[in-house]
């Protein structure tokens, strides 16, 4: 698997890079693509290329670039799809044939191919949730998947997928937190890049996204997020920078919010001067699917295509466009930009070199996806809490599996990156009929699973009758109850309870019998009430195709469960930093609401809860494993402008696994972080049993600095560090102290 893995990574590090992994072209064809048409000559690097097609352009033409439509019917708008765009699709821009340059077909999103609302929707494969490859804390794991579902996005007839988000998890209650990648902007940017890049070896643009603090869906377009430059660049924004460093992806797309007084896609500070300037992002900004609110501004501040239409009130960068640009109010220089940095990007991640070629979903290996989605499922579980009763025992005569239709499939989040699985959803006409809905159940039965690995009896009762449910786990051996938290977009959860009675269901259970485990498919952190009376606690997530295998494979014992929480448990709303969400579900069009955000600042999850020195009911970075680890041999070091940490991780128990040794930083002195600690890295580490293994760990020097606004750079101040070795956020299993130098780095931590 790791020499695949290299080669994949080597076609996708870069922009510049994925251009050199495009098919071969043979002199004849290039010659003949090339007549007359320098831009299509591959041996030109893709700034070269957009410029010489842009100079090739009538006004018209870069006026398509620039302007995308829903590729799916809206009898509500009086609009029908247009011609050559895919149906049920996200969205289509049209091609300019005159000049060898294909249309763009965009997909949602970032478990899978997705299809809007359809009765015939597109049946493919789906990854765990985002929020689960990110708990796996394996890139290799993230890039694997995002190779995965480039592939089939290619196959289906797209060459835009609309991913990978990277929306920090600053609220818990947010209902998108599970298309995203957790709340430490280095977990997150990472794993979220290496989605980017998977998905950019097929050729097919990645969009990072939601640009910038989309961090809940209540009130979302009405919604003003306050934030300082600094704390920003701290915390979202970092995040959003490792993913653009990480995977180059090739879009961007700006998001519904308001930030600092501004909406995202007519936001100069994000877009012209954050994003464009000081990162130097050479793609190109598409606007979300009715994020666009004006024609000049947004033009103006940095978007370069408006997507989606007839979402937006107007066609912005339709017919006002060109008015604009022609009265000067929009520079055609801007224009020409736009059309440039679309075309940069199709140049550069090879989609012109190697086409879509229409639906060809008959070539989709599924066999071998859903492989690669259960891998992914087994190693982003979460082993919560065990007394002792996993592995199930082989001996138990009779266990009973409760709840959450788990006799016949596993729960998936919902709204617009909403894929459907092979056969329909394996339970039908649950949820609402309305988006974000449906709510579709992957018709893969962990019960199914469980008893195929076991040789007692296995009983399924739904749950909705408590009492007999309790009456079943009373007379059983074992007990496995299954509870489920539906999230999607457009819609936040009130609280972090489970919904419809599932805590009450669970304690009625464990007192009957308190050999309880529970499984949670959740799409986010969830409080637990009865946690104290139950004997065992796994975090499934939305766990994708295949996931009830997966969820069987590790409480029967067959995988050891080696997850890690990419996002804090809190024990309650009252430990958050805005215990009451801001704004309201259904409050007047138009309003406006202010989002405090730095309330906590760059503080998110973990750093607020060390900074309060508030307890959560699990710390970020907290699992459990079969087998038990121990990490010693502690050392560290300055090293150029940065640190390095090395230590041995031993498999001192007696089953093979994997575990995730983590690295944290932390001035001695006052040096004005945020809080008192920061991740600065970890290794996963996939040892036997009685296996040792040595790793190290470099950490970037913008996790040991603060950002100074005002010169745009990051400063380490001089002093000591402490270098700490853990478990997770709240196990620090070693200390050493480094002293290190002052620096100043610039905006890129160079």
């Amino acid at each position: 698997m790791i020499q695949p893995i290299l080669a994949r990574l080597a076609c996708a590090t870069a922009i510049a890079t994925v251009l050199a992994c495009a098919p071969p072209v043979s002199a004849q064809t290039a010659n003949a693509q090339t007549a007359g048409k320098p831009w299509l000559d591959p041996a030109l690097d893709a700034g070269t290329r957009a410029d010489l097609a842009v100079k090739a352009m009538t006004q018209d033409e870069k006026l398509t670039l620039v302007f995308g439509y829903f590729s799916t019917d809206a009898p509500w708008k009086k609009f029908t799809r247009p011609d050559g765009s895919l149906p049920d699709a996200a969205g289509f821009i049209p091609g300019i044939a005159r000049l060898g340059i294909p249309a763009q077909s965009q997909t949602d999103a970032g478990v899978g191919v997705a299809t809007q609302r359809s009765p015939h929707p597109r049946e493919r494969t789906t990854l765990p949730s985002g929020l689960a490859t990110a708990a796996t804390w394996s890139p290799e794991r993230a890039f694997d998947g995002g190779a995965m579902i480039g592939n089939e996005a290619k196959l289906s007839g797209f060459n835009v997928m609309l991913a990978g988000g990277v929306n920090l998890l600053r609220e818990p209650r947010n209902g998108r937190n599970f298309e995203y990648g957790g709340e430490d902007p280095l977990l997150a940017g990472i794993i979220v890049g290496n989605e980017v890049r998977g998905i950019q070896s097929n050729h097919v643009i990645s969009t990072m996204k939601h640009y910038a603090l989309n961090d809940q869906s209540t009130s979302q377009s009405n919604l003003d997020g306050r934030i300082s430059d600094a704390n920003a660049r701290m915390s979202d924004l970092l995040a959003f920078q490792f993913v653009n460093e990480t995977g180059h992806p090739g879009s961007v797309m700006c998001s519904y919010n308001i930030v600092n007084g501004k909406h995202s896609c007519e936001n100069a500070w994000l877009l012209g001067d954050v994003l464009k300037t000081d990162w130097g992002f050479k793609g190109y900004v598409m606007s979300d699917w009715g994020a666009t609110h004006s024609t000049i501004d947004s033009a103006n501040a940095g978007l370069d295509q408006d997507s989606g239409f007839p979402f937006d009130e107007k066609p912005y960068f339709g017919a006002p466009l060109k008015d604009a640009v022609a009265a000067g109010q929009v520079p055609q220089s801007r224009l020409d930009d736009m059309a440039k940095r679309i075309l940069t990007s199709m140049f550069a991640v090879g989609l012109v070199e190697d086409p879509i070629q229409g639906d060809q979903a008959a070539k989709i290996d599924y066999a071998h996806n859903e492989a690669i989605a259960q891998a992914d499922a087994e190693e982003a579980i979460v082993l919560l809490k065990n007394d002792g009763l996993l592995p199930l025992a082989k001996t138990a005569k009779t266990i009973a599996v409760i709840g959450a239709h788990a006799d016949v499939g596993v729960l998936s989040g919902g709204g617009s990156s909403q894929v459907y699985p092979h056969g329909g959803s394996a339970v039908p006409n649950e949820g609402p009929d309305n988006f974000p809905g449906p709510m579709v159940w992957f018709p893969s039965s962990p019960l199914k699973g469980i008893a195929r690995r076991t040789t007692g009896t296995v009983t399924f009762a739904s749950g909705k009758d408590i009492q007999a449910a309790a009456a079943l786990a009373a007379k059983s051996d074992i007990v496995v109850v299954f509870a489920s938290q539906w999230t999607a977009e457009g819609m936040d959860v009130p609280d972090l309870n489970l919904p419809n009675h599932q805590d009450d269901l669970i304690n009625a259970v464990a007192r009957a019998n308190p050999k309880t485990v529970v499984v949670l498919e959740t799409g986010g952190p969830v409080v637990m009430p009865w946690l104290d009376h139950v004997g065992a606690v796994v975090e499934a997530w939305f766990p994708g195709s295949n996931g009830g295998e997966a969820i069987a494979r590790v409480l029967t014992g067959e995988v050891n469960p080696s997850g890690h929480l990419p996002a804090t448990f809190p024990a309650s709303l009252d430990q958050l930093p805005r215990p009451v969400l801001d704004g309201e579900n259904h409050g007047p069009r138009g309003k406006l609401y202010t989002a405090n955000y730095d309330i906590d600042g760059a503080a998110v999850g973990y750093k607020w809860f060390d900074k309060k020195g508030l307890k959560p009911l699990f710390p970020f970075g907290y699992g459990l494993s079969y087998t038990h680890f121990e990490q010693t041999g502690l050392t560290a070091q300055a090293s150029g402008k940065s640190l390095t940490a090395s230590f041995t991780v031993k498999n001192a128990g007696d089953r093979d696994g994997k575990a995730v040794a983590q690295v944290y930083v932390s001035p001695v002195s006052e040096s004005g972080w945020e809080a008192p600690k920061r991740l600065g890295g970890w290794a996963k580490l996939d040892l036997k049993a009685g296996e040792s293994h040595s790793a190290t760990v470099t950490v970037d020097p913008r996790l040991l600095a603060v950002y100074d606004s005002p010169s745009k750079t990051w400063r380490i101040k001089a002093g000591d560090y402490k270098v700490m070795l853990a478990g997770s956020a709240a196990d620090i299993v070693e200390t050493k102290t480094v002293h290190l130098d002052a620096q100043t780095l610039d905006v890129n931590g160079k």
